[in-house]
């Protein structure tokens, strides 16, 4: 609505380059002239990714399943935290990347504090390749580059902190792969599913990531 009333129809130049790589996860610095419109580049932004967590912890913090007042939560693909060439459906359930050069990357919609969880992913389209799992709010968007994020590719490698291993075997188009995270008391791991079939614990998460 401010915006709106500024008049501000069309990015600047710096807001077009910032702000989907500041929403992406990116770190960015920027040189441009007074009145370029630097500060709205990085403040709405900053002002997004701040709704956005306040409001996914708001959802997290009810209860799912069944049970007295109790209420469920739709997690669907984020529109507001991937990389700028990540395309995602209507119904945000599909995505893929339109562009064949780098890696893009993409999140979902709620955060996870606790318990078990389980999502699954169903590969679409030939000759694709992916990389699945779980990350922290502040990992870069490609999974297991950083210490704040675990993956599992489709070259049948795991991924954590830049460091590739063996794990679970390549997998490709029609594959389905669940991914898990179990934060119980005491356990705090990462696993994977092909196709109905357990692969294994593929990550212990980090002491330090236990509460976050």
């Amino acid at each position: 609505q401010a915006i709106e009333e500024d008049g501000w129809l069309l990015p600047t130049p710096v807001q077009a380059e910032a702000v989907p790589l500041i929403l992406g996860g990116g770190d960015v610095c920027a040189a441009a002239e007074t009145g370029s419109g630097k500060t709205g580049a990085f403040g709405l932004p900053c002002l997004q990714i701040v709704h956005e967590a306040l409001r996914n912890k708001a959802l997290t913090s009810f209860k799912k399943g069944g049970g007295s007042g109790s209420a469920g939560v739709e997690v669907k693909l984020s529109i507001d935290d991937k990389d700028a060439f990540v395309l995602v459906s209507e119904d945000g359930t599909e995505a893929k990347s339109d562009d064949n050069r780098r890696w893009s990357g993409i999140r979902g919609s709620a955060d996870v504090l606790r318990g078990k969880y389980m999502y699954e992913v169903e590969i679409t389209t030939q000759d694709s390749l992916c990389r699945l799992g779980w990350a922290t709010q502040f990992a870069m968007l490609e999974l297991g580059k950083d210490d704040k994020s675990f993956g599992y590719g489709g070259t049948g490698k795991k991924s954590w902190n830049g460091t590739f291993e063996d794990y679970g075997g390549p997998f490709g188009f029609e594959d389905v792969i669940g991914c898990l995270l179990d934060r119980s008391e005491g356990t705090h791991t990462v696993s994977y599913y092909k196709n109905g079939k357990p692969l294994g614990e593929a990550f212990k998460l980090p002491p330090a990531m236990t509460h976050t």
